[in-house]
């Protein structure tokens, strides 16, 4: 409804509806009082007096008397960011060039054997025709690099592409030195973190937290680099774990690296979206954005600066692939949902590192763990669940919880949540305990990953965890021991969808399939700063090349990686051609040849889970069709939702103009389809689609339909459904009818039922998920 309001009112109307949702809903907590927080504001470019030369000069002199401006923003977003009071907002809020207005909010990180499993080979396929990557320019925005690597060598790799026009800031620990013809730029944007009340000032030295400089001190954004563009890296491995050769998925890529992201205090706004300004400016060709809505709430695109700032750089070209999220396997825990982002969810792959829970009475339970220190070698120890004496902090093992009467030499049961895994083992370890079993609760199911804790433990499912405390309440002595397996390949079912990876539907436009596809995201090596041990805890004192983490930020550095081979195999692709041909080629079929099974309950799982399936870069060069998006068409589906020309011009920074028609926002091309039948209907429904594919196979090609249906009850029509390509004709269109009576319709379990829609002439197989549900109207 606000939506619509925002639509049909002129502008002062416009932003006070914006300002006052933003401010006084979103953030009833800000005070009264004088306190300074850092917001960031939308400015109309084309209000700039003709005296000021710069719209920096302009800011200055229009709004410096009130607020100290901290970053200025010129190429996807049109403002700038300070540090203000909230009179001061209301202040500067009525000035009539003033189009929106949003408080800098904090967001979190989306916490080598990923390339051949997505179907990449030596001399041959995507790696061999677009000669690995090479000169396609990736930009990273994460928590920095770690330079000396071997993961960002230049050898043997050619000039820097001369359309680069970014820089290697310097800084603490960091000198223009560390950059080189792989990583060829370096920069960090701290203002906003700065800003913040509740961060403060970057220590100006290396007080062994933090470095105010692109160096890496947390370990992600290494890892995230080199997970999308590592070099060949031989004998790699994680303290002897997933030993082999390192590499990332576009090796000859070039990187680029933008510091948005500080250990322990986030990533904010007015950062991001600096470095979207820098990264677009600089001449990047992907962006990799494994960060998050740190606050749970789902923002309209005109008020998430993620939002905006991507559509600035797809809008020119830049290919941009985002995290979906770590709060699976709840349903609609989805981020990052724009349609002009590529969002990615988390799968697994076909390596594992088993260990085993040996209990009193020789049963052994299936489980996880990275540990490589000394092993516990079969000798049996006592076993105890601290969870018994029902406080919930005991059972959760979080600091100070345990007594060492208690677990001096036992091993401990702790359950997940609340504090980090690997914290947990060292709050056992302080204790005296000699071992942890980690167990799942019913939310993280049977979902595992591996830690490389500082004491020997394994990480079981909710079932085994729940077999374990019964044994321990029945036993008069129950004892345990824990074996560790190494690293096993070849595993079956894989990929599965991660537990953890954040899933459908779309919570602001159900009509947007999201995730869009996901990617290997469980176990992942990749190259790790030398700042902070394997677990990131203060107290590590190992140091270590390579580090295996698990989330759907590992997944999405493998999507960027492939936009940037499919760049360089085919330079005119626009992002949208390039989602479109990793997203139409994707699989949903395991190495069983079944369909992907869910980690969190075992069951089958379902486009919410998975969007269009698991990227597959052994297809995904040649597609046969693409589902071409222009600006245009992004701007009719923003009319579509609601919003009004103002509105879309703080996301689009040009005015806007809306059809006399309002359009069909379910009608955008995407290479997805989700009919919305209302709940109020009682008979027959039906949603018509309008698609259009782009032939980029063969010119002489014809291609024939072939439908799944969702359900029986429900028919798919389309027409035509036979499409005939030529030199001439390398467009056509088609009409999709989904028609379902719903006094009958049998939703799922997750609200929804499923099919597909193929496009194939034979060689080529386009394919594109089919969902519908039934939704109250708004």
């Amino acid at each position: 409804m606000g939506k619509q309001v925002l639509g049909l009112t002129p502008l002062p109307l416009a932003f006070s509806i914006v300002f006052f949702f933003f401010f006084f809903v979103l953030f009833p907590s800000v005070s009264s009082d004088e306190a300074s927080k850092t917001f960031i504001f939308r400015v109309d470019s084309q209000s700039k007096p003709s005296v000021f030369p710069t719209h920096y000069h302009w800011y200055t002199s229009e709004f410096a008397e009130q607020t100290r401006i901290l970053h200025v923003y010129d190429t996807v977003f049109h403002g700038f960011s300070a540090l203000l009071t909230r009179q001061q907002v209301a202040s500067i809020s009525h000035h009539p060039s003033v189009l929106a207005v949003f408080e800098d909010r904090r967001h979190q990180l989306h916490t080598t054997r990923s390339p051949q499993f997505l179907g990449l080979r030596n001399q041959r396929g995507l790696w061999s025709e677009s000669d690995y990557g090479s000169d396609v320019i990736i930009g990273v925005f994460d928590t920095g690099v770690w330079p000396e690597r071997r993961s960002f060598s230049d050898l043997n790799l050619g000039p820097i592409p001369r359309r680069w026009k970014g820089a290697c800031e310097t800084g603490v620990g960091f000198s223009a030195k560390n950059c080189n013809r792989k990583l060829i730029g370096a920069r960090f944007f701290s203002k906003g973190h700065e800003a913040g009340a509740a961060s403060g000032p970057l220590n100006p030295i290396n007080d062994t937290v933090e470095y105010r400089s692109p160096r890496d001190a947390d370990g992600h954004g290494t890892h995230t680099a080199s997970t999308a563009a590592g070099r060949y890296a031989f004998r790699a491995n994680m303290s002897g774990y997933a030993p082999g050769i390192a590499k990332g998925v576009a090796p000859k890529a070039r990187l680029a690296v933008y510091k948005v992201c500080w250990k322990n205090s986030g990533c904010f706004d007015s950062d991001i979206l600096a470095a979207f300004d820098a990264a677009v400016n600089d001449g990047v060709d992907v962006i990799s954005i494994s960060i998050g809505g740190g606050d749970g709430i789902a923002s309209p695109y005109y008020l998430d600066p993620i939002a905006i700032g991507s559509y600035g750089a797809v809008s020119r070209g830049v290919f941009v692939a985002s995290s979906a999220g770590n709060d699976g396997p709840s349903g609609m825990s989805v981020t990052n949902l724009a349609p002009w982002l590529t969002t990615v969810g988390a799968g697994t792959i076909d390596r594992d590192f088993p260990a085993q829970v040996i209990l009193g009475d020789r049963r052994k339970l299936s489980g996880v763990s990275l540990y490589a220190g000394a092993a516990l070698s079969g000798k049996m120890y006592q076993l105890v669940y601290p969870g018994k004496s029902g406080i919930l902090g005991d059972s959760l093992c979080m600091e100070n919880s345990l007594d060492p009467n208690q677990v001096k030499g036992k091993i401990v049961i702790c359950d997940r949540g609340s504090s980090p895994r690997v914290a947990k083992g060292l709050v056992v370890k302080k204790a005296g305990g000699v071992g942890m079993i980690l167990a799942n609760g019913i939310s993280n199911g049977e979902g595992l990953v591996g830690d490389a804790h500082l004491l020997p433990a394994c990480a079981v499912g909710a079932n085994e965890g729940d077999a374990i405390k019964k044994y321990i309440s029945t036993s008069a002595n129950p004892t345990a021991t824990l074996d560790f397996k190494g690293t096993i390949l070849g595993i079956k079912p894989a990929p599965v969808i991660a537990s953890f990876s954040a899933r459908g539907p779309n919570g602001l436009n159900p009509q947007i399939l999201k995730p869009d596809l996901i990617a290997p995201g469980v176990n992942i090596l990749a190259g790790w700063t030398d700042a902070v041990g394997p677990t990131g805890l203060d107290s590590d004192t190992r140091r270590t090349e390579f580090n295996i983490l698990s989330g759907t930020s590992m997944a999405c550095p493998h999507v960027s990686g492939a936009a940037a081979l499919l760049k360089s195999a085919h330079p005119d692709w626009s992002p949208a051609a390039i989602r479109s041909a990793m997203m139409t080629t994707a699989t949903v079929l395991d190495n069983r040849n079944q369909l992907m099974t869910d980690e969190a309950t075992g069951n089958s799982s379902t486009p919410y889970d998975f969007g269009a399936g698991h990227l597959n870069l052994g297809r995904a060069m040649d597609p046969g069709l693409v589902y071409d998006i222009t600006n245009n068409d992004y701007v009719n589906f923003l009319c579509g939702i609601g919003y009004g020309p103002k509105v879309i011009q703080v996301i689009t920074r040009a005015p806007a103009s809306c059809p006399v028609r309002k359009p069909l926002p379910e009608n955008l091309n995407y290479p997805s389809f989700v009919a919305m039948f209302p709940v109020s209907s009682k008979g027959m429904a039906s949603k018509t689609f309008i698609r259009s594919v782009t032939n980029v196979g063969p010119a002489n090609s014809v291609y024939r339909v072939s439908v799944e249906a969702p359900a029986s009850g429900v028919t798919v029509t389309v027409k035509p459904s036979r499409l005939v390509f030529s030199e001439a004709v390398k467009k056509r269109s088609y009409v999709v009818t989904v028609t379902g009576d719903t006094r009958s319709l049998k939703m799922g379990q997750s609200g929804a039922v499923f099919g597909s829609l193929t496009w194939t002439d034979g060689k080529h197989v386009v394919r594109s998920p089919i969902v519908v549900t039934q939704i109250e109207p708004l």
